[in-house]
């Protein structure tokens, strides 16, 4: 990762930016279909606010926590702004947690990935290592600290449950960290899920409301760790972080099991009909075997097409009006989720491409 002058990491591109986008290739805004995100295109409906929450600086609201202990299922749990404030804390907390210099510190992170986890200990000093495949406890040393995304974004690459206790244990013997990012984990059936764990001091589970709830814009997520740790995190955070409205709208989401079973049910129907259009436009005969630089990957929030002219068709589409997301290897292409209007839209754009 290269470094700016003041030492820290560029910034990121994950997809999003569509008025940058839109604005270089002199496109309107309105005559964009953007699936840049793994965001889904079907959000929880927004419900009446009472006005005394928008009046009030946001309390700390004991309803909601409840719901998010039983849609996780699990009593260790803190509300935060999205899974990015907790992501930049984490190094701080290791360090005033450890007295050890963080040079000397191994963190390993998968080789592709969401690469704010790699910028935040990066930036901390910590000795970075990637990994293609999950690190054996032959190569892990004391206090080594191992991110795992589950699902994988971009990859959809999904690590099973059993797999990533043994993980645990391993890393509890070197008194070393989990970190798993759930983010895209709502979708997966059964749950591969470690939250039931965080009792256990040495495991972080990071979960999102804004991918599955479609509500990215409310900027509200949650962390399971030991109620140490959470203490601790609380203890980093500023006050009113999370505010009122975006508590009051979680809380509706995470209590309604009617519409999450209907939206999971959606967005499984929806994820198959766009793999199938991908494979039909990249994949000649659906016979993955034609060539295997050419695949598709991902879960039911996105699909993400590894192709060897990855960047040529990002630029393509962008010319058409169709915004996906070009990884940071520039070898993939990231969809998100076309709703059913969107998918008309997208298999116009794609038709071109057929056999590309």
């Amino acid at each position: 990762m290269d470094n700016q002058a003041d030492g820290s990491s560029p910034l990121l591109v994950h997809g999003g930016q569509l008025n940058e986008v839109a604005q270089r290739y002199q496109i309107p805004l309105e005559k964009w279909l953007d699936l840049s995100t793994g965001i889904s295109p079907i959000n929880y409906p927004i419900p009446a606010i009472p006005e005394n929450i928008w009046q009030q600086l946001p309390q700390p609201n004991q309803a909601m926590l409840s719901a998010a202990k039983n849609y996780y299922g699990t009593q260790n749990i803190s509300v935060t702004s999205g899974s990015q404030a907790v992501i930049a804390r984490l190094p701080a907390l290791y360090l005033n947690h450890i007295n050890q210099p963080a040079n000397g510190i191994e963190v390993w992170l998968p080789e592709v990935g969401y690469k704010e986890h790699e910028r935040a200990w990066h930036d901390a000093g910590f000795t970075i290592k990637n990994y293609q495949h999950l690190p054996t406890c032959e190569v892990l040393s004391r206090y080594a600290i191992v991110v795992v995304i589950n699902p994988n974004n971009p990859t959809g690459e999904l690590q099973q449950q059993q797999t990533l206790t043994t993980l645990l244990t391993t890393l509890e013997s070197l008194s070393g960290w989990l970190i798993v990012d759930e983010a895209f984990m709502d979708v997966i059936t059964p749950s591969q899920s470690l939250i039931h764990l965080t009792a256990n001091k040495h495991l972080f589970v990071l979960r999102s409301i804004g991918k599955f709830f479609g509500l990215a814009g409310i900027r509200i997520g949650f962390v399971s760790a030991h109620p140490s740790w959470i203490n601790k995190l609380q203890q980093l955070s500023s006050p009113w972080e999370v505010n009122g409205p975006a508590q009051f709208i979680t809380e509706q989401a995470l209590k309604n099991k009617v519409w999450q079973v209907a939206q999971q049910q959606q967005l499984i129907a929806l994820s198959i009909r766009l793999e199938a259009l991908l494979a039909k436009t990249f994949l000649p005969n659906q016979d993955k075997s034609n060539d295997p630089s050419i695949t598709i990957s991902g879960c039911g929030l996105f699909k993400t097409l590894v192709h060897p002219q990855a960047t040529e068709l990002y630029q393509k589409f962008c010319c058409q009006g169709l915004y996906v997301r070009l990884c940071d290897e520039k070898n993939a292409l990231r969809f998100g989720i076309p709703d059913q209007e969107q998918y008309q839209i997208l298999a116009k754009s794609l038709a071109e491409h057929s056999h590309s």
